[in-house]
């Protein structure tokens, strides 16, 4: 359990807090804060996988927390960055198709663990995941950036575009490969 994969995984888990936190100490720090905060865990989530491969400690615990710190930060990030307003009109639209999928497609690997089928993740969805990633990162940047006379809101929602775009396709995909086991 105390591998240093499973630990980073864990300090995506336990930041989460912290991050949501940074929404309510006064801007633009809070934004740098959570800027460097959500920076230093998108490190974390490559390198867990990364170490966890390269040194053969691959652990089920691992396999099980690691998607769920990923779904974890994500579903609250979006929730604060929608709650302060920092993305709002249409683009709540791309917000919302985002963490339909992440319910989704954890709802079908659970089903599909349950029967013992794996669903590996495709190149596309690790796209995807990076595009998120940065697009989330510009958005709880937000306050931050504009300070610096930088354009994070407009990078932010333009990723957040991307990712929804990217999101539905892999998402189909996903379903498309589990439908044939529910059927």
């Amino acid at each position: 359990m105390w591998t240093l994969p499973n630990i980073l995984t864990l300090s995506r888990i336990v930041v989460i807090p912290l991050l949501v936190g940074t929404f309510y100490i006064q801007q633009p720090l809070g934004s740098h804060i959570a800027f460097a905060l959500f920076t230093l865990a998108g490190i974390t989530d490559f390198f867990d996988g990364y170490l966890a491969r390269a040194t053969g400690s691959v652990s089920k615990i691992g396999q099980f927390l690691d998607p769920i710190a990923d779904k974890l930060m994500v579903g609250a990030i979006i929730v604060m960055v929608v709650g302060t307003g920092w993305v709002n009109g249409v683009h709540v639209v791309a917000a919302v198709i985002i963490m339909c999928r992440e319910l989704l497609v954890s709802g079908l690997r659970e089903f599909l663990a349950g029967i013992q089928v794996g669903v590996p993740v495709s190149w596309l969805a690790k796209w995807k995941t990076t595009v998120q990633m940065v697009a989330l990162a510009s958005l709880v940047w937000a306050e931050g950036g504009a300070a610096l006379g930088l354009p994070a809101l407009d990078v932010g929602l333009a990723g957040l575009w991307i990712a929804a775009v990217l999101t539905l396709y892999t998402g189909y995909d996903y379903l498309r490969v589990g439908l044939k086991h529910m059927v």
